[in-house]
């Protein structure tokens, strides 16, 4: 592996000397550099490129200890292994380089096989540090990917197959949080249940496919009928349909279900065999709730939608029914 190595010393014959050093021992690629300035315009230039630096402590105007600690502030840059040169042996001015972030050290006059031994453990550091920092970029991708493919896989599993609207499931985790928050703020909820009318005769009549595509064309009015985020319409099951509407009171709620029911009459999908109309209509039943302290469940606002839905086929269908659930407390 070819390697870059960055020698930093004022004396040239310092320089030279670490020059042919490196080179006799297989470094090819040195750069030479002789102030604190000019190795920091080499490192803003070839900073990705080098894998060493050697520098030394005693130089002119920055010595090498602060230019190992402003090279360690640098982003870039701060990863770069440093062996400090120096011909002092003083244990203090070593400990400063040390702190000062450097590898390791080597001493003047120098010594080869030293010199060789030094720089080798310093690069196999490097060189873990790099396959470290390698494999950790890795799996921060991986994880990354596992997080957005899990959110994928989320989302699908809350979506009904066939119409694309969020299922029953999502129905069930989405009216409970809506539930607890209307409990918490006393504000408004409103349910709607509805379904197609006379969709077996349809089946019959146009087959199972056709079935399907009616689904998905009634699930796509009633999808564009509601026009706030927080709306929810989902498959029920079969042809029933959901629409939770938080913050909707019982008004609001059947001004919403009348839209629905003459949106779905007025795409005139074709129902020959339909004894309530010759196009596709739906029943609809809602229920609203009010943040009534005497109500304690959720399961209540679907049993009175579910009701309202009842009266709905019950009295012709093709109609909107209602049911306030705090009438309840006046009963």
């Amino acid at each position: 592996m070819r390697r870059k190595i960055l020698v930093v010393d004022d004396c040239i014959d310092s320089r030279n000397l670490l020059e042919r050093l490196l080179n006799k021992s297989g470094y090819k690629d040195i750069i030479l550099a002789q102030s604190a300035d000019e190795t920091f315009d080499i490192l803003k230039k070839q900073g990705n490129e080098i894998d060493l630096i050697l520098l030394d402590v005693i130089m002119p105007g920055m010595d090498g200890i602060e230019v190992c600690n402003q090279i360690k502030e640098l982003e870039a840059v701060k990863d770069i292994p440093i062996i400090m040169v120096t011909g002092l042996s003083n244990v203090k001015v070593l400990e400063q380089a040390f702190i000062a972030g450097a590898s390791d050290y080597v001493t003047k006059p120098f010594h080869s096989i030293e010199l060789n031994a030094r720089i080798a453990s310093v690069l196999r550091l490097k060189d873990e540090m790099d396959k470290r920092i390698q494999r950790e970029a890795e799996l921060v991708i991986a994880n990354e990917k596992l997080h957005q493919l899990n959110e994928v896989l989320e989302q699908l599993s809350s979506l009904d197959g066939l119409t694309g609207i969020p299922n029953r499931r999502r129905f069930n985790s989405y009216i409970e949080l809506e539930w607890k928050r209307a409990g918490r703020q006393k504000s408004n909820l409103s349910l709607i249940l509805l379904d197609i009318d006379k969709f077996k005769l349809y089946n019959d009549t146009y087959g199972h496919l056709e079935g399907d595509e009616c689904l998905k064309k009634v699930a796509k009015v009633l999808q564009s009928t509601v026009n706030r985020a927080t709306d929810l319409v989902a498959r029920y099951g079969g042809e029933e349909f959901a629409v939770v509407l938080p913050d909707t009171d019982l008004d609001g709620a059947i001004h919403i279900a009348e839209t629905m029911r003459r949106n779905i009459e007025n795409s005139q999908i074709p129902h020959a065999s339909s004894t309530v109309s010759n196009v596709v209509t739906i029943s609809l039943g809602v229920s609203s709730f009010h943040g009534c302290e005497s109500i304690q469940s959720i399961e209540t606002l679907i049993d009175m939608a579910d009701k309202a839905l009842y009266e709905a086929k019950n009295s012709g269908r093709n109609r909107v029914e209602c049911f306030d659930i705090c009438l309840l407390e006046e009963v």
